[in-house]
């Protein structure tokens, strides 16, 4: 496929592993960016995130590494570490995850890198960032949840806090990386010089305590699990209907009186308890208990369209297997298929200059000879610092 996208002049080398970084990496390499993927003699850790597999690597490392081609150095030794500075002779960006530390260890800390390409993007994600009383120590999502405040805010009512089930804070912190490669890229337009970019995990998960952070600087009062209710908003809550769930996401008056015309209790809005989201919010267990009296006789399904058509954000609380399934999911190209190979499609939509999706996750090692071939690099002279320079079949690795 013809890469047509608005980063094909970037040349990006991806030396970090698991979640946030891997993620960064495959937002940029999505809109067009040569992304090399470097991985340790051991490869990957999330290539063993399974079952399920499709060759030599997990669903896990499958869902990251989309559109980047595979090179496999050992950077611990001096070897590796020249191919590395080999490699970033043509590159725009460097994105890391290594222990806080390390690369400096190695003689290739930002000032060194910055002295040797000073139109170098090098970009580092952590957990703690390195500086201040947590800075180096090691961090992953579900520990950041917890120590950000995120499980605290998550969960039933009155019941103990909860992981949100996805890996939010590696997400958050990945596109926060690509934002911040892509800002310090636009200022080197102006100014020639390349930066160092550094997100961290606790950084990026203290900033989704979103509204629970500005409730607390104007009241003083520490939020707890709400289930799913909004703690500023009425009503935007999950309710039972005659079949499934509905999640209603009511944001306005407007919304409102569109709500109780469609179930047939026009009334409510006139109601002093509920005329407007602040009565509405102190109320909201008696407008709960009138809600839900007048959702029982109704389909969810048939619910949920007439209301969202009707102005209302809504919807059935569906399964993973259902969204993928569904039309629009399918309209809006966010199931890609390359091969044997299907993943997530990219949720940025360019006019000009789309997303493509060229190459599937690379096996490991898999484009080493190419990536030397490209840099007029004699693959001998490195096969010392080169695992898996001729691939062991996959069935071998995989055991």
């Amino acid at each position: 496929m013809t890469n047509t996208g608005s980063l094909a002049n970037l040349k990006i080398i991806d030396a970090s592993r698991v979640l946030g970084g891997p993620y960064a990496g495959q937002v940029l390499a999505d809109h067009g960016a040569d992304v090399i993927k470097l991985e340790p003699p051991t490869g990957d850790e999330t290539r063993g995130w399974g079952p399920p597999f499709l060759g030599d690597a997990a669903s896990y490392f499958l869902g990251l590494n989309r559109n980047k081609r595979g090179i496999a150095v050992d950077l611990s030794q001096e070897m590796g570490r020249e191919l590395l500075l080999a490699l970033l002779e043509d590159a725009d960006v460097l994105i890391e995850n290594f222990k806080t530390g390390t690369m400096e260890r190695w003689g290739l800390g930002q000032e060194e890198l910055s002295r040797r390409f000073p139109r170098l993007i090098h970009c580092r994600v952590s957990g703690f960032g390195a500086d201040g009383p947590m800075g180096g120590l090691p961090g992953y999502d579900a520990a950041i949840q917890a120590l950000c405040g995120i499980m605290s805010v998550n969960g039933e009512a009155g019941g103990q806090p909860l992981r949100v089930g996805l890996p939010v804070v590696d997400m958050v912190t990945g596109l926060n990386a690509a934002l911040g490669i892509m800002m310090a890229l636009n200022e080197r337009a102006a100014s020639g010089k390349g930066q160092f970019v550094e997100t961290s995990l606790y950084d990026c998960g203290v900033s989704l305590l979103h509204p629970h952070l500005p409730n607390y600087y104007l009241s003083g009062k520490v939020a707890g699990p709400s289930g799913n209710a909004h703690p500023n908003i009425c009503p935007y809550d999950t309710f039972a209907t005659g079949t499934v769930p509905i999640f209603l996401a009511v944001g306005n008056n407007r919304q409102f009186a569109a709500l109780c015309a469609v179930i047939g209790r026009p009334d409510l809005p006139d109601d002093p308890r509920f005329s407007d989201n602040s009565r509405r919010n102190i109320n909201r267990d008696a407008l709960k208990e009138l809600l839900e009296a007048a959702l029982s006789p109704f389909d969810c399904a048939e619910l949920s369209e007439r209301l969202i058509r009707a102005g209302v954000p809504c919807g059935a609380v569906r399964s993973i297997d259902q969204v993928i399934a569904d039309p629009h999911t399918i309209h809006r190209e966010m199931v890609v298929d390359i091969g044997e190979y299907r993943g997530t499609g990219s949720p940025i939509k360019l006019s000009r200059t789309p997303a493509s999706y060229r190459l599937p996750p690379p096996a490991f090692a898999q484009h080493s000879a190419e990536v030397m071939a490209e840099r007029a690099l004699d693959p001998d002279s490195y096969r010392q610092v080169l695992p898996g320079l001729d691939p062991e079949p996959q069935a071998k690795r995989k055991a």
